[in-house]
Formats: C-alpha cells, structure tokens, sequence
C-alpha cells in the first residue's frame, strides 16, 4: 500500500509521463518480480524527478501517529531502566510510549523541565492527552502495566514477596547507589563514601536473603517476571560494575548474582537493558568518570605513620581520651600547654595535610572538630575556660606526623600571635 501512494505521487509530480500512466496493482504476495519492479520505478523517480518532495509528502501521509506518553529517560538511568523493561516486556510502541533524553528541551535543571517535574531527577512520564506528569519510577511502573494491563506479563503486583523487595530496592538500596559514581557526598544520610558503599553492601545482603532458593523459573518469584525483577535488576547493573573499582571483588550476594547472570543470559529484554546501562557505563569510565572519585581512581598511597601504628594497637596510645568508629583522641606525649589532647582520624584519607581536604571530607573534618570541642570542656582534663584548637598544616606550619591531627591545648592563657 506505501508503495502504492509512492508512485502515486510520484506520478503526480514528476516529468516523466511514463509514471502519470503507471498502473500498481497489489495481488496478496503472488509475484515478488512486482515488488521489485515496484522499488526499480521508484528508486528511478526518487533520481530523476523532484524526490525530495514526493518522499517528505509521503512519510507524512505514512507517518507514525503521535505518541500517548512522553518518557523523559536516558540509558544509563538504572531507576528508567526499570520503567523501560516494563515497556519491553509488554511491547509497547512508540505510539504508546515515545523515550525523549530531558537534554532534547535543555536538561533537568531547564524551566520546561522543572514544570512538569521541580525534583529535577528522572524518570518522567507524561501523559500527552491530559498533560499529567508523573515522576517516581515505580509510580510510573505501576501506571504502565494498569495502562496497558491486556499487553504482556502482569509483573505480580498482588504478590507480596515482589513487592517486599521492589519497596526494600527504593527505600533503601536505591538512595545509595551514588555513592558507586558521584564525585562527592553525601550519599543518602552518609557523609562519608566508606560508610555508604559498607551500607548499600549491606541492603544488598539483606534483599539477598529474601530470595527463595527452590523457586521454580528464573524470575525472582518463580516462572513469571515481577516487579522485583524489573525494579531490581537495573541498579544490579550498576554493583556489578561499578562496586569492583572500589576493589570489591565479589560485587553481588550469591543469589542475587545467579538471577542476575540468568537474566542476562536467558531474557532477550533484560539483556537489552542490560547492554544499554552498560554502554552508559562505558561512555562513563572512557571520559574518566572515576579518575577522581576516592576509593576509586584515588586512593592513600603514602607511606603509614606513628599514629597508624597506634591505630593498629603496635604501639600503646597515651591516655585515651575519646574513641569511637571514626576518631581516636589521646594525650600528647610532649604537652605543650597543661592540657594538651590530639584528635586524629581513624581512617586518613588520603588527608596526610589539611591542604588535602576536599568535598570528600567534610563529615570527618567535622566529626573532629566538634570532638575538641567537646574535649575542651572537660575540666577533668586540665581544661578551663577555652582552649586553642591548632591544626599544623605542611612544613611552613610546623606539622611533624603526615596523618591529618588537631591539637587541642588550655589549661592557661594562651597569647597571640602564636609562635
């Protein structure tokens, strides 16, 4: 039929009286040499005629009819890749559903944008007919498949166990994910990536363990793909390959790792997702996304100190004063003043000076120092009322130990300028 109004139309514009007297008929597929001479006469008329115009007219007159949902995605976006496996899954066209990167109208941050969604994150789906914007990916799910419910597979929203984990991934996996690729914090609640990267380990264990065994199929819930399945396997993406830069060689819990290999493997869709959050990955790692990120591409390498030492117990701290999971603060062995405390961090990042803080460091710079100011007000310790707070940075500045430390010294009066 397309060839049909092709030569039509052609006929109706061109030059060439030969395609005015040009008779097509359709017989249903009897003679494949009508095809071709079909192509051979357009192909003449599209090299010797006005083509440009007859083939603009006619991809009008067969053009796809406008889209009934605009979804604002891109293919690196784990949280979009959930909605777009439900897309797959029940086969939706473009018709249904158009995908359109937020780049294409300016960007998250853009006034069109911030309109229809003022969270400025994706996904977004907008319903074309009514303008509804819908933001929040498993809203966006859920709207989809009650959508489109004579299309596809159901996902199981009535089963309870699919649900569990879809809600345990979006309340507390998700939220951490940055913590494997943004350049600094915080990362959900963690100031700190170490404490993030040992939670988001953590959640995965435990959504680990709610995978049955003896299932009976290769979806989490049995034969039958769920919204688990979808809501899950995306970020899954994102540990198997992002979690080994920060030197984890086992990235994913045993059961979640054998689903995840048999959806690769055995589910033509959730491989295409598979391969589109990777590429996303890739372009990522070739623009050197983690050259810069710590505990990726930067890490400590200079050489230990004293105080690792007595971090690791070989050497007997003076006079523990306070000590918890990230600090450790003692006497100096050579006061300068009637009290003299040091608080040094646990773990030095990279912080052999202050001159080497970063983003990276806020949460401990200060978990430091609101250690010496709780230290200062202990009279136990010699102190009175203040107390100088001396953080030596660098040869000028008189520091002796490479590992970040905060003097704490009262007890008398202190003059100024210093020494």
């Amino acid at each position: 039929h397309r060839c049909k109004q092709v030569v039509a139309f052609v006929g109706a514009s061109t030059r060439t009286q030969s395609f005015k007297n040009l008779h097509l008929s359709c017989p249903p597929m009897k003679s494949s040499r009508a095809l071709e001479h079909t192509f051979l006469f357009l192909l003449l008329s599209l090299a010797t005629c006005t083509y440009s115009s007859a083939f603009s007219s006619v991809m009008r007159m067969s053009s796809t009819p406008p889209s009934k949902h605009t979804l604002y995605d891109i293919p690196v976006s784990n949280n979009g890749a959930k909605c777009r496996l439900i897309m797959y899954k029940k086969g939706l066209l473009e018709s249904d559903v158009k995908i359109v990167s937020p780049m294409e109208i300016g960007g998250l941050k853009c006034a069109e944008y911030l309109a229809m969604n003022p969270q400025a994150k994706m996904p977004l789906l907008k319903v074309e007919d009514s303008g509804m914007c819908i933001p929040e990916s498993d809203t966006i799910c859920r709207y989809l498949i009650s959508q489109y419910a004579d299309r596809g597979p159901s996902f199981q929203l009535e089963d309870v166990k699919s649900n569990l984990i879809a809600r345990f991934h979006d309340i507390y996996l998700s939220p951490l994910q940055g913590c494997m690729y943004k350049a600094t914090p915080p990362f959900a609640q963690y100031g700190m990536r170490k404490d993030a990267l040992k939670e988001f380990r953590s959640q995965m264990k435990i959504i680990d363990d709610m995978i049955d065994n003896n299932r009976d199929g290769i979806y989490l819930r049995g034969k039958d793909v769920s919204l688990a399945d979808v809501t899950l396997f995306p970020t899954m993406v994102f540990a198997k390959y992002m979690l080994p830069k920060f030197e984890e060689k086992e990235p994913l819990p045993p059961r979640i790792n054998a689903w995840f290999d048999n959806m690769v493997a055995q589910d033509f869709d959730f491989r295409r997702v598979h391969d589109e959050v990777y590429g996303g990955i890739k372009a990522w790692e070739e623009r050197g996304r983690w050259n810069d990120i710590w505990m990726a591409g930067l890490r400590d390498t200079e050489p230990a100190t004293i105080f690792d030492r007595i971090l690791a117990g070989d050497i007997p701290a003076t006079a523990v004063v306070k000590e918890d999971s990230h600090l450790l603060a003692f006497k100096d062995i050579k006061p300068a003043a009637p009290a003299h405390v040091l608080v040094i961090p646990k773990d030095r990042m990279n912080l052999t000076r202050l001159q080497k803080s970063s983003p990276e460091h806020i949460e401990i710079l200060g978990r430091l120092m609101v250690a010496a100011g709780e230290i200062s007000r202990d009279e136990s310790l010699g102190f009175g009322d203040g107390a100088r707070i001396v953080v030596n940075d660098g040869p000028d500045g008189g520091q002796e130990i490479s590992h970040l430390h905060i003097h704490v010294l009262g007890g008398r009066k202190m003059t100024w300028p210093p020494g």
